[in-house]
């Protein structure tokens, strides 16, 4: 019976490597539609990062804690301290975690009695829960600076006791 060519005849014979008689050219990561390293950014695009789902678990977490004026909903003060969370758990690269969304909902005054003040200025979560209430969910986000969000829970708690303003961007 005859054998294939690729097994060797001599039983004695060692294999050895040998090279292909055409080499392929070399590959890369070239397609239009590939990111690169970093994620997009801009106005509209949100804050990317890992298990950003999550939030949306820890929401029943604070279901019963929160502190609602006349006329706010559960449903939309949760969305919007959700995005809010994620933008601070992104701004440290990971998925968010319960003190993410605690600190959402204590710069707003959600936790504790506020004064008449805040109460006027959290009217920008009217409405966010919607999905075609984008735009307005964004500058909702933009309005917490991430320089307040990079502190720890009792800083800010600390800080909206003193000064609630110093915690937003309401200009």
């Amino acid at each position: 019976m005859a054998a294939p060519e690729h097994v060797p005849t001599d039983p004695n014979a060692v294999p050895s490597y040998q090279s292909p008689d055409v080499v392929p050219a070399g590959w890369t990561a070239d397609r239009a539609a590939a990111l690169g390293v970093a994620q997009p950014v801009g106005p509209a695009l949100g804050h990317q990062g890992p298990d950003q789902g999550y939030a949306l678990t820890l929401c029943h977490l604070f279901a019963d804690r929160l502190v609602l004026a006349e006329g706010e909903h559960a449903e939309d003060v949760m969305a919007g301290a959700v995005q809010i969370a994620m933008k601070r758990a992104s701004s440290y690269g990971r998925a968010p975690v319960v003190y993410d969304l605690e600190i959402a909902l204590r710069v707003w005054g959600f936790l504790d009695q506020c004064d008449d003040e805040l109460i006027t200025a959290r009217k920008c979560f009217a409405g966010v829960e919607n999905p075609h209430h984008w735009s307005e969910m964004r500058s909702l986000v933009a309005r917490v600076p991430t320089a307040t969000l990079r502190q720890s829970p009792e800083a800010v708690a600390s800080a909206h006791r003193a000064d609630w303003r110093s915690l937003l961007d309401l200009a």
